[in-house]
């Protein structure tokens, strides 16, 4: 059936005006509980000995102290201990998915874009990186597959993963758009630069090869950043998929049959819990 993960203290901050809003996790929460995926507190907790597993040693305290600098990301009260929470849930999606259990973290902030001693675009930690790193770190020699489906490249993801024994990254990303990355594969990471305006089926289009591709490596398990941003009706980007389609994104990944997780990356547009609900659908 799958699990979802939440913690409502991850709505607890916001700005006038910003997308990456309180809305997000809240409105989300109560659709996914009336669909059936009723959300549940994370079973893990995450600490400076997770964070140090790919951030470098001061990281976190720069977090703490607010003396990082990226205008999209500003300092909130608490939000070191807010995103700690929210990485608590990708650790704990990731170990459900080890037992079995299909699950998805639904948290703020996202992460994908937080690199090794960097705060950007609206991302503090990196919480599926570090999931994974968990993950490898519990049990040497796993093959993790991440999938990053966000409109915007995981750079901060990429950056962590590349040259990663072990680990391979694929990320399909709206061309050029924020963070300006992602026009070219490198090593164990693979990118697929997508014009604005790409509807549905042509997103699907590119997807399904590369992710045959992706699976000819025979990971063990499927680490998915899901980001929402690529919607036809999102405010801060320009691809063109519907609600059908991420469903559809969901069925591809669960017809893996692999051990599976998933992170709430971006997705800024009203419509985001229908979206959110569709891809579980799919996915578990």
């Amino acid at each position: 059936m799958g699990r979802v993960f939440s913690d409502l203290r991850t709505a607890e901050y916001g700005a006038s005006g910003h997308p990456e809003a309180p809305f997000r996790v809240l409105r989300t929460f109560e659709r996914a509980k009336a669909a059936g995926h009723a959300p549940q507190l994370p079973s893990l907790t995450a600490g400076a000995s997770d964070v140090v597993l790919l951030h470098g040693e001061g990281h976190l305290n720069s977090i703490r102290l607010g003396t990082f600098e990226d205008a999209d990301t500003p300092m909130f009260a608490r939000i070191a201990d807010i995103a700690l929470i929210s990485l608590a849930g990708a650790l704990s999606a990731a170990d459900a998915a080890m037992k079995g259990e299909p699950s998805f973290s639904l948290m703020r902030p996202p992460g994908h874009h937080a690199g090794k001693e960097r705060v950007a675009g609206f991302c503090y930690l990196n919480n599926l990186a570090l999931a994974v790193a968990r993950l490898q770190k519990a049990k040497p020699g796993l093959k993790v597959a991440v999938v990053d489906f966000d409109v915007h490249h995981g750079d901060g993801t990429e950056s962590l993963l590349l040259g990663r024994e072990n680990t391979s990254f694929l990320s399909l990303q709206q061309y050029p758009l924020y963070p300006g990355t992602g026009f070219e594969s490198r090593g164990n990471c693979r990118n697929v630069p997508l014009e604005a305006g790409t509807d549905g089926d042509e997103w699907l289009s590119a997807f399904e090869p590369e992710l045959h591709r992706l699976l000819e490596a025979k990971p063990d398990v499927l680490a998915v950043s899901a980001g929402f941003d690529a919607y036809k009706g999102d405010p801060i980007a320009g691809l063109k998929l519907d609600r059908a389609t991420f469903k559809r994104i969901g069925g591809m990944l669960s017809q893996t049959k692999l051990p599976r997780f998933a992170t709430l990356e971006g997705g800024y547009s009203e419509d985001l819990p229908l979206l959110v609900e569709s891809f579980l659908d799919g996915f578990f």
